[in-house]
């Protein structure tokens, strides 16, 4: 290890845009606080930080050894590594500041080898998505990982091979207190992760906040905090919850949560024992199943420029395209799938508002209008977007044909399905639902109208994950476990549905969806007995709990 000094660092400049570019928020001192005084438990504890910055938690170490020590006198020794040279200079004067001595490395963490030296790893891992996590780091970053049997995917943000890496400089029983993205609890990269925590550490502990506590990271954090590294394997994590970081030392009554498979997604953490219970019952006694039972859920198209491809009937009009080369195009976004069905007359409707319904995909000999309207985005550079280059020809989208049921990704309020009786095509802002053949006369008349019921619309928050806003996001992984009514359900309560299908299709679009959602509880759920009235309850309001949750969040961050 290259150890430098601080008087010998350079006095390079650190901004905002640089930290953002490796990673580095810094953490908030009630944080640091609060991590250091659960980690550090003896004055002779080591503790090391993985990430240093400019020494926040090292800093709050110092002042907690200091603590359990009582001599006024005493400067204990703290060790960090840290990537940036400036910040590793601000974290020595910060630190001796604080009556401590930082021993820093300057060096990329997954270029030190670890050594099992440490009480306590504590910090705030550095939080790079996987789009701009490449090359050389990435790879080290990986390895690492793997040299304790944890595999991570390509799609893995920097901070989980951080965290595996971190616990391996732990003594045995040591403990490890990380700031982590709460994507920990949901996102599919990080359930080897998840696995890793409960085989190897004795506790598993999670704090999660109901408010954002990064505000300029645009992303929910959790804090873990594992104990007795090497005493695993655990079967549960006990929850704690806090409004914001300030309340941190006023936290809910924690919970005791048991996963199935502590690999798979933690985010039924967040719900009740007596709310999950009713799902499980429906699911073992037939009554529900998950969606990818009624067919195959799949991405929508990418054109590379929607500008460019998505068109107005006006727009068409106005360059004189003629119908064979448009294809019926359900519009970017998914505003106008908050229905039951995408009727030809709702499409009608969107384009008379303007609304881009046609899609510009020639086929067969192009006309004048064509090969003027191609020269056109050829001369604006078009032709040179990416999904534009690499294929041939470059106006020519690839089609994904017309899907059975459209399901909205990005949602406010909650996951919909929508008919698609417009036949319309779709673009990535939508997924497509593909009924099996034996259900699809079923699922296209009655499964939108079915899934909103309370049982489905919390398994959404479940098996979803929270995006920036508050939006509740739905990939199509995600989409195949999503709880529904089972085709054998929906199919004994068909004639009660139709009775209430107008009814809730006009709570919908007035906007009322907590009104729907009673209609089909009551002729889906309750009144044939398959759910009582107390259990129903319990759903509700978890679901209520959640959403509020998400929401709550989403405007924090604003």
């Amino acid at each position: 290890m290259v150890i430098m000094p601080h008087s010998a660092l350079p006095a390079l400049v650190d901004t905002a845009e640089l930290r953002k570019a490796r990673g580095a928020f810094f953490t908030p001192g009630t944080i640091t606080e609060f991590i250091a005084e659960w980690a550090i438990r003896d004055a002779d504890d080591l503790v090391l930080e993985p990430s240093t910055g400019d020494a926040a938690f090292l800093v709050s170490a110092v002042e907690r050894l200091r603590q359990l020590d009582g001599r006024p006198a005493i400067s204990p020794r703290v060790d960090g590594v840290e990537i940036h040279p400036h910040s590793a200079r601000v974290a020595h004067c910060r630190v001796k500041e604080a009556g401590g001595t930082a021993k820093i490395t300057i060096s990329d963490f997954f270029h030190v080898d670890p050594r099992p030296d440490y009480s306590a790893v504590i910090g705030n891992p550095p939080y790079i998505r996987y789009q701009d996590f490449t090359g050389e780091s990435r790879s080290r970053s990986r390895k690492a990982a793997l040299k304790v049997g944890v595999s991570l995917t390509a799609l893995a943000s920097s901070w989980a091979a951080f965290t595996v890496h971190s616990a391996l400089f732990l003594k045995p029983g040591g403990r490890m207190g990380l700031v982590l993205p709460a994507e920990l609890l949901s996102v599919n990269y990080a359930s080897a992760v998840r696995q890793f925590l409960f085989d190897r550490f004795r506790s598993v502990e999670l704090v999660l906040f109901r408010e954002q506590v990064f505000l300029d990271a645009e992303a929910d954090v959790v804090l873990l905090l594992a104990d007795g590294f090497g005493e695993g394997p655990t079967d549960h994590a006990t929850i704690h919850q806090a409004q914001n970081a300030a309340a941190l030392a006023c936290m809910d009554v924690p919970l005791t949560w048991k996963p199935q498979d502590p690999a798979g997604k933690w985010t039924g953490l967040l719900v009740a024992p007596d709310a999950i219970e009713p799902l499980r019952t429906l699911k073992a006694s037939g009554d529900f199943t998950h969606l990818e039972a009624w067919g195959d859920t799949t991405l929508g198209m990418v054109t590379g420029n929607n500008n460019f491809f998505a068109l107005s009937p006006a727009r068409v009009s106005e360059l004189g395209l003629s119908r064979k080369e448009l294809v019926r195009l359900s519009p970017p976004g998914s505003s106008h799938l908050r229905g039951l069905e995408l009727s030809t007359a709702k499409m009608a409707a969107l384009g008379r508002a303007g609304q881009a319904t046609w899609l510009f995909r020639p086929s067969g000999s192009l006309s004048s209008a064509a090969e003027a309207y191609i020269e056109s985005g050829h001369r604006a550079g078009v032709d040179q977007a990416y999904k534009c280059r690499v294929r041939k020809p470059w106006y020519k989208v690839p089609l994904v044909r017309a899907a059975d049921l459209l399901l909205t990704c990005m949602n406010a309020d909650t996951a919909r399905l929508t008919t698609n009786s417009a036949g319309a095509h779709h673009l990535n802002s939508v997924h497509g639902v593909y009924l099996t053949d034996e259900l699809k006369e079923l699922g296209r008349d009655l499964l939108p109208l079915a899934s909103l019921n309370s049982v489905t619309l919390l398994n959404a928050e479940m098996v979803g994950r929270s995006s920036g806003g508050g939006i509740l996001k739905l990939e199509p992984r995600e989409a195949d476990v999503w709880a529904m009514p089972s085709p054998r359900l929906v199919m004994s309560r068909a004639e009660q549905l139709r009775d209430i299908k107008s009814q809730v299709g006009t709570l919908l679009q007035q906007g009322k969806l907590a009104q729907a959602v009673e209609l089909v509880d009551c002729v889906l759920l309750t009144d044939p007995g398959v759910l009582d009235v107390q259990a129903l309850q319990s759903v509700r309001e978890a679901h209520r709990s959640m959403t509020d949750r998400r929401v709550t969040r989403g405007r924090s961050g604003r």
